[in-house]
C-alpha cells in the first residue's frame, strides 16, 4: 500500500470518528417537517434543512421570519412541535444535552451579568462544562486584553459582541449558532466579527448564523436558506440563488426621469420605482442600454443618475417574498 493511499484511508477513517460522529456522510445536521406554533401563529412551519460539516450556513430572512425560534429548537432552547432535528446519530429532541455538550451558542440578545468582569464571565460560562478553552486564550483570541478587568457594563457594542462570541466557543464546540452576531454594529465592528466567523470556519468548525445584511450573508456564507413566515422559499449557494431568480441585470435611474412601465427595450422585462430611483431589469443590457439612450437623444430626455448593476440577494428576496428585507 502506498504512503499517499495510507493517508487518505487515515484521514477518512478520522472524518467517520471524530466526536463518535460520521462525518463523511453529506449532512450531519438535519431537520425535518419540523414546526412549531404559539396559538394560531406558525412560528416554524414544516422546515427541512441539511447543514454540511465545516459549512458556514446562513438563514436568510425578516424579523418574523421564524429564524431565531428554528435555531432555538436545534440548539434545545425550544421543543419542536412536530418533526425530527438530528446531529449525526443523535435525534436533538430526546437528547439535548448532545446540543448543549458539542454546540456553541451566541444568542440575539445575549443577558450578561453586568457588575461581573470580563474574565470572571468567561470562567464563569466555562465552569458549567467538563471542556473548556482557557479563558486567557479566548481573551486574546477576540481582543479583549485590555478590557479583562473592565465590568461587562463598560463595554462598548463591539466589545460586549466580541464577548458574546467568545462564550460561545468556551466548550470547544462543534457547531457554532451565532443569531444576528453584527445587530447594531458600526462597520468596523462588523467586519471584526466576519474576521471572527471566517476563522472559526478554517479551524474545522460548523456555523450556522442569521442575519438581516446582504452584504453579510454574501461575503461569509458557502450555503443560504431563505425564509418567511416560518417556511423555507429556497435554498443554495449565494451565487445559485442569484442565478435562479434573478439571472438579469438592473439599470437605475433618478425618478425623475419619465419612464413609464410601457417603455418598449429590447430585453427590458420589468419597470419599478424604489423612493428616488427608477429601476429598468432587464435580460440584455447591452442591447437595453443603446436603445435607452437612443430613447433619450430622441425625445430630449436627460437620463439623470443613470447606473447599472448585477443582480444581488436582496433582489432575489424581492423575488420570493415580495417585500423589502428590513420590513
Amino acid at each position: 500500500m502506498t504512503q499517499d493511499i495510507r493517508a487518505r484511508l487515515c484521514w477518512e477513517e478520522t472524518l467517520r470518528t471524530i466526536g463518535g460522529i460520521d462525518l463523511a456522510r453529506s449532512e450531519f445536521l438535519r431537520l425535518q417537517e419540523v414546526r412549531k406554533a404559539y396559538g394560531d401563529l406558525r412560528a416554524v412551519d414544516g422546515v427541512d434543512l441539511g447543514i454540511e460539516p465545516g459549512q458556514i450556513f446562513g438563514l436568510l430572512g425578516p424579523n418574523g421570519a421564524g429564524k431565531t425560534t428554528t435555531l432555538e429548537m436545534i440548539e434545545g432552547l425550544r421543543r419542536p412541535d412536530a418533526g425530527r432535528i438530528t446531529y449525526g446519530e443523535h435525534d436533538l429532541v430526546r437528547e439535548p444535552r448532545v446540543a448543549r455538550e458539542r454546540f456553541g451558542v451566541q444568542l440575539q440578545t445575549s443577558a450578561f451579568f453586568e457588575l461581573l468582569r470580563v474574565d470572571e464571565t468567561i470562567d464563569l460560562f466555562g465552569s458549567f462544562y467538563k471542556h473548556t478553552i482557557p479563558t486567557d486564550r479566548l481573551i486574546e483570541r477576540f481582543e479583549l486584553g485590555e478590557k479583562r478587568k473592565a465590568y461587562v457594563q463598560n463595554l462598548s457594542g463591539g466589545q460586549r459582541q466580541r464577548l458574546a462570541v467568545a462564550l460561545a466557543l468556551v466548550n470547544d464546540p462543534e457547531v457554532v449558532f451565532l443569531d444576528e452576531p453584527t445587530a447594531g454594529l458600526d462597520p468596523q465592528a462588523r467586519r471584526n466579527v466576519w474576521d471572527s466567523v471566517r476563522e472559526l470556519q478554517r479551524e474545522g468548525r460548523t456555523v450556522v448564523l442569521t442575519t438581516h445584511y446582504m452584504d453579510e450573508a454574501e461575503a461569509l456564507c458557502d450555503h443560504l436558506a431563505v425564509m418567511d413566515h416560518g417556511r423555507v422559499l429556497d435554498e443554495g449557494q449565494p451565487q445559485e440563488l442569484i442565478r435562479r431568480h434573478r439571472p438579469g441585470a438592473f439599470i437605475e435611474l433618478a425618478a425623475e426621469v419619465p419612464i413609464d412601465d410601457e417603455l418598449r427595450l429590447p430585453g427590458l422585462e420589468r419597470v419599478s420605482r424604489d423612493g428616488a430611483k427608477t429601476i429598468l431589469m432587464t435580460q440584455r443590457l447591452d442591447e437595453t442600454l443603446s436603445a435607452l439612450a437612443e430613447w433619450g437623444r430622441s425625445r430630449e430626455v436627460p437620463l439623470t443618475g443613470l447606473a447599472t448593476r448585477s443582480a444581488t440577494l436582496e433582489d432575489v428576496f424581492l423575488q420570493l417574498t415580495g417585500r423589502s428585507l428590513r420590513d
